[in-house]
Order: structure tokens, then sequence, then C-alpha cells
């Protein structure tokens, strides 16, 4: 007799973002590769890491919408995008994605 699936730990990724460190490396990593499906997920298990109660707090959003926007299959306004980041104290930069070309003399 075997091990049933439901016998089995549930995986949580934000049980494992013990710090800022952690944090910056996960979300880098999805923004570099991940759909926008993914990118609003990551944010979601950075949230709960962090704590959703004091996200919702920082980015004056209710705690329950909190939850609404960054469930998997969810589609937030990028302002709320934008606000939790804000929450997270993190910010959206532009990096070029290749070197330019450079001319030989």
């Amino acid at each position: 007799m075997g091990i049933a699936i439901k016998d089995l730990p549930v995986f949580d990724a934000a049980d494992f973002l013990e710090d800022e460190q952690d944090i910056r490396a996960f979300l880098e990593t999805v923004l570099e590769d991940g759909s926008p499906e993914e990118i609003v997920e990551a944010l979601g298990i950075v949230a709960r890491a962090r704590g959703m109660q004091e996200i919702a707090q920082r980015s004056g959003v209710t705690r329950e919408a909190l939850y609404k926007a960054l469930r998997p299959g969810a589609k937030p306004r990028f302002e709320t995008i934008l606000r939790v980041l804000q929450a997270l104290d993190l910010r959206l930069s532009v990096v070029p994605t290749h070197e330019p070309a450079t001319s030989s003399p």
C-alpha cells in the first residue's frame, strides 16, 4: 500500500522565500521568462511570503481584492500591479535585452 497524493504536503513557493534576496531572484527569474499569468501568480506568491494583510494595507487594496487580483488566472489592472510592487518596495525597470551592435573603426 503506497502513499496517497492527498497525504502529501501541499507545495507553496511562498514558504521558501525567506529574505529579500530570495524574493528578488524569484521575481527576476519569472519576469525574464514568464508569461503574464505567471508574473501575476509570482506576485501573489511574494505577497503571501511577505504577508498579504501588510501588502494589502500598504497598497491600498483590500485583502480580499488582493487575493482575487493575484490568484492564478486573474487579469489584474496594471495599476494594481504597480501598487503591489510599490507595497513590496520594488519597482519595474527597463534594461536592454541585448547589447547594441558597435561599429568597427
